[in-house]
């Protein structure tokens, strides 16, 4: 059934323009970032980091860079403004020895510092050099499937004392973080004898089991 969705003459993604529209369309998530917290640990310069994560047909933007400064890792702390399935990483830098050559991504773990990545990421990722960003590195769907912070560890590059990056591209589906929490508080709080004031009001105490 569902394989022949993409049989002769239905497939249409094969037209270029529509294509790089879909395409573009999938690297979406960095419109979901909260830039406000966003951080990158160790970077040269206060704030590129942010710079890399930007639409994907402006990938090719080699004024946009984020380096590091000390030594040659990188940390980027990437907190969403939802719930996002992460399914898939892009990272492009240099065909030199300031390409990242690993990738270590943690989920869920707010603020995270450089101690902090000694312990076991979600997901390792041995890196190609990639100039022209076209390598996706899938992520296994099932342990990024309710993110709302993502922690992107580059531990080492190819040989250079600093790591230079172009641009990360974050691939998946975001949705809105869940609201009816509140709701749950609110009948918690009026089953509380100690809540008067609404017991008085809406007695609802037996609704609770």
């Amino acid at each position: 059934g569902a394989a022949m969705a993409h049989g002769p003459g239905r497939c249409r993604c094969c037209c270029g323009e529509e294509a790089v529209a879909e395409r573009g369309a999938a690297w979406g998530l960095y419109l979901r970032i909260d830039r406000q917290r966003l951080q990158c640990l160790n970077e040269r310069r206060e704030g590129s980091g942010a710079l890399v994560f930007r639409a994907w047909e402006q990938r090719g933007d080699r004024a946009q860079f984020v380096e590091s400064d000390d030594d040659e890792e990188l940390l980027f702390n990437i907190p969403f403004t939802g719930s996002v399935k992460l399914k898939g990483v892009l990272v492009m830098g240099e065909d030199d020895g300031t390409h990242p050559a690993e990738m270590r991504l943690f989920r869920n773990i707010p603020h995270m510092s450089f101690d902090d990545t000694a312990r076991e990421p979600e997901q390792t990722f041995s890196l190609n050099r990639d100039p022209l960003g076209e390598l996706e590195y899938p992520t296994k769907i099932a342990r990024f499937s309710s993110v709302h912070h993502l922690s992107i560890h580059f531990p080492k590059n190819f040989g250079a004392e600093t790591t230079k990056i172009f641009y990360i591209g974050l691939k998946g589906e975001w949705a809105e973080a869940h609201r009816h929490e509140v709701t749950i508080c609110n009948y918690e709080a009026s089953a509380n004898p100690a809540d008067h004031k609404l017991e008085q009001i809406t007695p609802q105490t037996h609704f609770i089991s």
